[in-house]
């Protein structure tokens, strides 16, 4: 059996960022974002940004990182991939410059053959209908559109004028708001417009001394409007599904919302299920600016952009999810574990099947060696990959241990490792045009030493690492057939740098001997057209539960992860709803052995 857990598990590149919003201050942190997936000559493959590379992969589950050549615009954002025929086809992102475009039968090898552009854009789509016809989608910017061209398919220059297709709407789609679970308001006009001002006088500029095409920029940092940006069509049945991602990369609530049409260019309606990519809770929240594509089985799968956004706001990672259309022809993404281990079967399967293992760790007791201040060993339980433990040294002297109160059968272990506050000079030349870095490529690993014990004294090894050729900061262990534990301890670390190591996760999942947690006790409330809350009654018995909402008692297409405390602490608010519409909301209960279903209640 072949398991993965989110993020994919691949070596991140360290990326240098000469951020100007910092005033040059460079900023270190791993980064890949905003994936393209495909499938071609028998392999699957991801295009994502900064990451000086592809990912190849057989199977879904094990990836390798391979390089791409210095003749490709590698230090451009959101990298567009697509088959046409023999070819892939290739481009990516300028704001101020013409793009080119890339064409090659071999992606690993080449070669590339370029094909001039005539117009700038950024965060790029290409799709190819069934009749030949090409077609060209673009945006990212919180004060204009989502824009979409037919393109000429010899020269894949533009065809006729562009068209304005998809708006954001945060006053009535409640997911596309901006902040922390879609918290924050859009400004107004007004607003907007005096804070420019207060800028510009700040900066010792006249409006008059600002070029055209930057004045939307400035004034967007203002707006709190979401970005609607990363645009990727599918054609499923006849229908069109533009998708979109919104609200911001930084936040929980990134995710990814489909328009649906008859035809190519529009007009474009909201699907009935919106958002259609969207996982705000768990360990490992975001799911935003992605790509949808069909497997060489007939699954459908979702990639898309997971949020750290500790070191920097593009601290991020890439995740998959099952996906596909229903009997009604609305697009879905099952995201309700998102971040536990996932089985991928090299045949027709099951998109919203259930997790086999569940998680263990959560708030267990942990005890380590030594740990910072402000990075204490309960963090590497505490289901938040933005906290984590670091040790007082780099000494592989150093450990960690989690005691999850009686042993279990543990199927699989995910070793995550952070960054914390690195001090590091630049490696290389600070380069690019979208926003100027170094991407550090040099080869590093990270080792460790994963081990067992069911009474605390003897230990057995899980796995070891030591001697790693590897670099895979979000590691899955998977213990064929299980094996009985209470204490699970991971030592002997060492990681790029030689920097403190910082683990943001020790996952533990597996299966519990005990009974199944209660039914959840809930209630619904709305408070507005876009807002709702649920409230949810303790009981002694859960680990955590998912928050389900749908059109539907049988479309309860998205989720919400809450755990622990946070669920019964105080009402959680869902601000992703869409005005005018009613829904059906079910709280699935889970503790270590298993996931008990709620009832269906109402909310209109």
């Amino acid at each position: 059996m072949t398991y993965v857990c989110n993020p994919v598990n691949i070596n991140y590149r360290y990326q240098f960022n000469a951020d100007p919003r910092r005033h040059g201050e460079i900023q270190i942190c791993r980064e890949a974002a905003d994936p393209s997936m495909i499938f071609y000559k028998g392999k699957y493959y991801i295009f994502a940004s900064m990451t000086l590379g592809v990912w190849v992969s057989e199977d879904m589950a094990v990836w390798e990182n391979h390089r791409l050549p210095d003749s490709l615009p590698l230090y451009d954002y959101a990298p567009d991939v697509r088959v046409m025929g023999d070819y892939v086809y290739f481009c990516a992102s300028k704001r101020d410059e013409n793009c080119d475009r890339y064409r090659t039968k071999d992606i690993l090898n080449g070669a590339y053959e370029k094909i001039p552009g005539n117009f700038p854009f950024w965060d790029p789509n290409l799709f190819i209908d069934d009749d030949g016809r090409i077609y060209f989608y673009w945006g990212c910017s919180n004060m204009t559109p989502i824009y979409g061209c037919e393109l000429d398919p010899e020269t894949m220059l533009p065809v006729g004028e562009k068209v304005s297709l998809i708006h954001g709407n945060p006053s009535k789609n409640g997911y596309e708001r901006v902040g922390e679970n879609n918290s924050l308001l859009p400004a107004t006009d007004e607003e907007i417009e005096e804070k420019f001002k207060g800028f510009l006088k700040h900066q010792g500029l006249t409006e008059d001394m600002v070029p055209e095409n930057t004045k939307p920029l400035i004034k967007g940092m203002f707006s709190n409007k979401p970005y609607i940006e990363g645009a990727w069509m599918d054609k499923h049945d006849g229908k069109y599904y533009l998708q979109y991602a919104f609200a911001g990369t930084q936040y929980n609530t990134y995710g990814d919302g489909v328009y649906v049409s008859d035809a190519p260019l529009g007009p474009f309606t909201l699907a009935e299920n919106n958002p259609y990519s969207y996982n705000p809770g768990g360990f490992f929240p975001g799911a935003g600016h992605g790509s949808t594509m069909e497997d060489k089985n007939g699954n459908f799968w979702h990639t898309a952009t997971m949020r750290i956004s500790v070191n920097h706001d593009f601290e991020r990672r890439v995740g998959i999810w099952p996906a596909g259309f229903d009997e009604d022809g609305e697009l879905f993404c099952n995201q309700r574990y998102a971040d536990w281990p996932m089985e991928i079967k090299n045949m027709k399967q099951d998109p919203w099947k259930k997790p086999d293992w569940y998680i263990l760790s959560y708030k267990k007791k942990t005890f380590c060696s030594s740990s910072l201040s402000d990075c204490p060993c309960e963090n590497a339980a505490d289901e938040n990959v933005q906290t984590m433990w670091c040790p007082q040294t780099s000494s592989a002297d150093e450990w960690l241990m989690i005691d999850l109160g009686k042993e279990y059968d543990v199927y699989a272990i995910q070793v995550n490792f952070g960054d914390h506050k690195l001090d590091i000079p630049v490696p290389g030349k600070i380069q690019g045009t979208s926003q100027a870095r170094y991407i550090d490529e040099t080869t590093y690993t990270t080792g460790w030493k994963l081990e067992g014990s069911c009474g605390g004294k003897d230990f057995f090894t899980i796995a070891d690492k030591t001697s790693a050729e590897t670099d895979l900061t979000h590691d899955l262990i998977v213990i064929d057939n299980g094996h009985k534990m209470r204490y699970v301890r991971i030592s002997n670390m060492h990681v790029p740098y030689s920097q403190i190591p910082a683990i943001s996760g020790l996952r533990v999942f597996g299966i519990g001997d005990g009974a199944t947690p209660d039914k959840a006790k809930f209630a619904v409330s709305r408070l507005s057209d876009i807002d709702m809350t649920v409230s949810i009654e303790p009981h002694a018995d859960t680990v955590g539960h998912m928050i389900l909402w749908g059109s539907s008692p049988e479309k309860l297409y998205h989720s919400r992860m809450v755990m622990g405390d946070e669920a019964i602490a105080e009402p959680i608010r869902i601000g992703a709803l869409v005005s005018g519409r009613d829904y059906y909301v079910r709280v699935d209960s889970f503790n270590e052995s298993g996931i008990t279903e709620g009832i269906v209640q109402f909310c209109h």
